[in-house]
């Protein structure tokens, strides 16, 4: 089974340690993560932090999980009153792509027992506290965001999630009060262990861990508002796994859904605080509008030194401090046909390091050909518009543009629609 040992928090330090056990039979496996967090307000309220210190508990422990998945996983004697649906959740539909590129099911994936009774369920104490946390990352939809507070002459701070020792500079210059950091330190040494020893890696639902931690830091900070910078996004599945256990759609974006942002305000309203929000301020605006949106509101100051790609700023080891562009995996591909009709060819081709129309690039065919559903190419597991979406990009992109090497089917998408 996968065991969720314990966690500790020193106050004096500001640091969680999480301990969880994996591994098999033979070698078990302990691991460790240890968060660092920001400064803290004269006056916290200490029962809402240890309830949110739970759900970040659960969260983060996707990442160690996952390396020897199980059906059974035994939590502390303390969670007697657990939502094992919201946990199932967590692991199941976030897990799904992982599930997919590992040959799972359903049935394979954790299973959280559900408690025989709920006596010992206590209402989370009131909260009163008040403020704004805005989730940063240097991406287009966080900027944006930014950019909409600051207009509104709204009063927010910042936090950045980092597991390195850097944090993209364009952070320092947001218009926010402060900027926090919050630094995940990842047990790498026993997760190269666990690879050695034949265990499973891939993708988990970050979003909720980053939410988790935010969410932490803001009841350390007294605040009682938590924002992401989410629109609609997610809501499109790539495939899906069928079994006799219950079929599971398989979605590289589930803790970015709506469905999955409702379901954890109701888990915070009942089991961490009723006074505190989780919400996107551009959830209403589809992707391709988002862009639109950056263009108009973002662009002169941001345009040049922000960065939507993984591949080039996230990768372990790499240096994030000034955001670049790899020009050759499927977000980049995915930006440039949201940009390509709000931007003409050489203003966003300069992005590039090769200042090279991206429709052009032999490597990034297939990449497109996801992206725009064409020759049943799957969708790439990134976080990217829907197909429909993204067609209606393609088609609208300003005069200069090459086409790409194959037809794309027309699309009636309005992506002006408010959701």
């Amino acid at each position: 089974m996968f065991e969720f040992l314990d966690y500790n928090f020193d106050e004096n330090l500001l640091r969680a340690t999480f301990h969880y056990r994996g591994g098999t039979a033979k070698n078990p496996l302990d691991f460790e993560e240890i968060v660092n967090f920001s400064d803290h307000a004269p006056h916290y309220n200490k029962d809402t932090l240890r309830r949110a210190l739970d759900f970040a508990f659960i969260a983060i422990g996707t990442s160690y999980y996952k390396a020897f998945p199980t059906a059974e996983v035994k939590l502390p004697a303390s969670f007697n009153t657990l939502p094992a649906d919201f946990y199932n959740s967590i692991y199941q539909e976030g897990l799904s792509q992982f599930a997919f590129e590992n040959n799972l099911t359903r049935a394979d994936l954790a299973h959280f027992p559900h408690p025989d009774t709920l006596v010992d369920f206590k209402e989370p104490n009131p909260y009163s506290g008040s403020g704004k946390l805005v989730l940063q990352s240097g991406g287009k939809d966080s900027l944006l965001t930014a950019s909409l507070l600051n207009k509104s002459n709204t009063p927010w701070t910042a936090v950045y999630i980092s597991s390195s020792d850097n944090y993209p500079k364009i952070l320092d210059n947001l218009g926010a009060k402060n900027l926090q950091i919050i630094t995940r330190k990842i047990d790498h040494k026993n997760l190269k262990q666990a690879s050695e020893l034949g265990g499973l890696n891939g993708h988990v639902p970050v979003t909720y861990i980053n939410i988790a931690l935010a969410l932490i830091q803001a009841i350390l900070n007294n605040q009682n508002e938590i924002i992401t910078s989410i629109g609609h996004e997610g809501e499109e599945p790539h495939t899906i796994i069928k079994s006799k256990d219950g079929d599971l759609l398989v979605n590289h974006q589930w803790s970015k859904t709506k469905e999955a942002e409702e379901s954890l305000q109701e888990y915070i309203k009942f089991h961490i605080a009723k006074g505190i929000k989780v919400h996107s301020l551009i959830r209403k605006y589809s992707e391709l509008k988002i862009a639109e949106l950056f263009v108009d509101n973002c662009w002169d100051n941001f345009g040049h030194k922000f960065s939507s790609c993984n591949k080039a700023n996230y990768g372990q080891g790499n240096d994030n401090s000034n955001l670049k562009w790899c020009g050759r995996c499927a977000k980049c591909a995915n930006s440039y046909l949201l940009f390509a009709p709000f931007l003409k060819p050489a203003e966003l081709n300069s992005l590039f390091e090769d200042n090279k129309s991206l429709f052009e690039v032999p490597e990034l065919t297939d990449d497109f050909k996801g992206l725009l559903g064409i020759d049943d190419t799957m969708k790439p597991f990134e976080c990217v518009g829907e197909i429909a979406e993204l067609r209606q990009a393609y088609h609208m992109k300003q005069a200069g543009y090459k086409d790409l090497p194959f037809a794309v089917p027309d699309s009636d998408f309005d992506y002006e629609k408010l959701y």
